[in-house]
């Protein structure tokens, strides 16, 4: 029986096992995936974390793992495959046992979104990307198409075109929703275009991508491209817990800044709650925060 477990090793997950540590709970983290850092692993550059400017999303990650180690925090690669609340007593059953414990924190963060579009599951992994730092590297000298308008479409066409002969940025609406500064480094750069009012249809290729389908206004064009980095958002990975808390139409579990959900023992931080803001200082803030409320419910 735990104090508490966090399910998720994200940005937030890590800030709750090193306040949960400290404040002498029992404590287990389970992460799905091999790493701890969740989707800050994927940024090729972080420039806004207080205190260390240009960090690597990969080594920030490694920072975040390091620091629970040396406080004691246990990681545990599993996933959760069922959650069961018994008021008192909250029950996990992961892939590789089942846990109990008397709080809950879900930081389970979000992934990607998917186009939903023909040939996009048939050629993911072959020009289909949704991490242009993890895949970047394989395009060099190649053109690519970035579809998207948000900070993450932006960060990437930035970052491909360091070394892609030519970067697309596909959008469907007539202005980005990046932040300025992106946009600036965006117009500087004399390898990216940008496809205003522009949807993808269709990704063909036979073993690889070569082509896109575009659609934009009544017109439909083809695109040669080699590759197609994703960028059109997230998803809360919150399956298991929706049947035991509030959320909202998409997805968001429904907690305020103290990370109390609808459920007594229940917390909800970083990317899987809903909230105005979704940044890692905003998440690991989370974390500090749900910790505390948790500590309350605990006494």
């Amino acid at each position: 029986m735990y104090d508490l477990i966090i399910v998720g090793a994200g940005p937030a997950g890590m800030s709750a096992a090193i306040y949960a540590v400290r404040a002498g709970m029992s404590l287990l983290v389970i992460e799905k995936n091999p790493m701890c850092g969740g989707q800050v692993l994927n940024t090729y550059e972080v420039d806004n974390y207080l205190g260390l400017p240009g960090i690597n999303g990969y080594d920030l990650g490694m920072k975040f793992k390091e620091h629970g180690e040396k406080l004691g925090v246990s990681v545990k690669e599993e996933t959760v495959l069922a959650l069961e609340d018994g008021g008192n007593v909250k029950r996990l059953k992961t892939t590789a046992g089942e846990y109990e414990t008397r709080a809950l924190i879900w930081a389970a963060g979000a992934s990607h979104a998917k186009l939903e579009v023909e040939g996009e599951a048939e050629l993911a992994g072959k020009g289909v990307s949704y991490c242009a730092a993890c895949d970047g590297a394989f395009y060099r000298g190649r053109v690519c198409a970035v579809v998207g308008g948000g900070d993450v479409a932006a960060e990437d066409a930035v970052f491909l075109a360091r070394f892609c002969e030519k970067v697309y940025v596909i959008h469907r609406r007539d202005k980005l929703r990046a932040a300025k500064s992106l946009q600036k480094k965006l117009e500087e750069l004399p390898n990216v275009e940008i496809l205003w009012n522009t949807r993808v249809k269709k990704i063909e290729g036979e073993e690889a991508v070569e082509e896109l389908l575009l659609q934009t206004g009544e017109e439909e064009s083809r695109l040669k491209v080699q590759g197609v980095f994703i960028a059109v958002g997230i998803r809360p990975d919150t399956e298991l817990v929706r049947e035991l808390v509030d959320c909202d139409e998409n997805g968001y579990i429904l907690a305020g800044e103290d990370c109390v959900t609808t459920k007594a023992g229940i917390f909800a931080a970083g990317d899987a709650r809903k909230k105005s803001f979704r940044q890692i200082i905003t998440a690991a803030a989370d974390g500090a925060n749900a910790v505390a409320s948790a500590g309350e419910y605990l006494a």
